[in-house]
């Protein structure tokens, strides 16, 4: 089964708790601190789109890129319903993968995405947002702390709504250096309900290796910042810059 088939279709009624107008504010915020245009954004593993439609509907022009198909397909719908602004051009691509036809003025990526992407796989992303993002552009990525990822080891959580119950539970694996959780997803169909399985995988990308990688890959003034949404909840936020 693919990544997100079965939480796809609930996912936004398991998130409403997630701040994406704060989020977009935070990176408005970032963008007029560094001065410059900042029109064309790339939101990086956009999930359902909600975030990338909350820009659009805020004047930028938006790419969406995401590698779940089943998700992409609830964010186009919601695009539909835009009360404003240009709908955001949806791309089925892995961040690895990524392929623009040109550049763009930012690239944001949110919710602990960059945890989801392999560490082998970490170099070949910043080099393809270094090659999509204009030169003194901005890349803005957030991740669940390695410390955050490795309390969850054991922990068993369960999110529910009127018509959707999801078990999940944590195991933070030594070897590989991530935390794998499997998640059992029950949603209401009439009379009855119907099952679904998944198992998500977020490594713990130390910070000082990130900040090497994006140096390498020609970012300058990497930044680490706890001033954004849940960011006393483990969540770490990246700033760099793709260099002139």
């Amino acid at each position: 089964m693919n990544s997100y088939e079965s939480l796809a279709g609930c996912y936004d009624s398991l998130t409403l708790d997630v701040p994406y107008p704060d989020f977009a504010d935070y990176y408005e915020r970032l963008f007029a601190a560094d001065g410059g245009e900042y029109r064309m954004l790339l939101d990086l593993c956009c999930g359902t789109g909600t975030l990338s439609c909350l820009l659009a509907e805020r004047g930028y022009d938006m790419i969406a890129a995401d590698a779940s198909p089943d998700m992409l397909m609830y964010a186009r719908d919601k695009a539909a319903g835009l009360s404003r602004g240009e709908p955001p051009l949806f791309i089925c691509q892995a961040a690895a993968e990524l392929d623009l036809y040109g550049t763009v003025d930012a690239a944001v990526s949110s919710l602990d995405s960059m945890n989801y992407v392999p560490p082998e796989d970490i170099p070949e992303v910043f080099d393809r947002l270094r090659l999509f993002i204009r030169p003194g552009g901005l890349l803005v990525f957030d991740i669940r702390t390695p410390e955050f990822l490795r309390s969850m080891d054991g922990v068993l959580s369960v999110d529910e709504t009127d018509d959707v119950f999801c078990l999940w539970q944590g195991a933070f694996d030594v070897e590989i250096g991530a935390l794998v959780y499997s998640m059992d997803i029950f949603r209401r169909d009439g009379a009855v309900w119907r099952r679904g399985e998944e198992v998500h995988t977020e490594y713990a990308h130390e910070p000082d290796w990130l900040r090497q990688t994006l140096e390498k890959a020609g970012f300058t003034d990497v930044a680490f910042r706890t001033d954004g949404p849940q960011g006393g909840d483990g969540r770490l936020f990246i700033t760099a810059k793709r260099q002139q």
